[in-house]
């Protein structure tokens, strides 16, 4: 799954920090920085991937990759 947008984008520094738990470019009392942590935490725990890919001026990307196997599947539809 990938999303892209044309904003601003997010300089080199930022880049390397966006999922660090607390971190966050907002002002104090805007923004906890847990959001991109969570979400980076839940997807590697289910075996999948989460990257972000941008350019300052251009925008941001974000890719999110998650495995899904035909015997998880049926296995849940059993279950039902």
């Amino acid at each position: 799954m990938e999303f892209t947008d044309t904003g601003e984008g997010i300089s080199e520094e930022n880049l390397t920090r966006i999922f660090d738990p607390f971190f966050t470019t907002k002002e104090v009392g805007k923004g906890t920085g847990l959001g991109l942590a969570t979400s980076y935490g839940i997807i590697e725990d289910h075996g999948g991937r989460i990257g972000v890919r941008s350019k300052v001026g251009e925008g941001t990307t974000s890719q999110s990759n998650f495995q899904l196997t035909l015997k998880n599947k049926l296995s849940r539809n059993r279950a039902k």
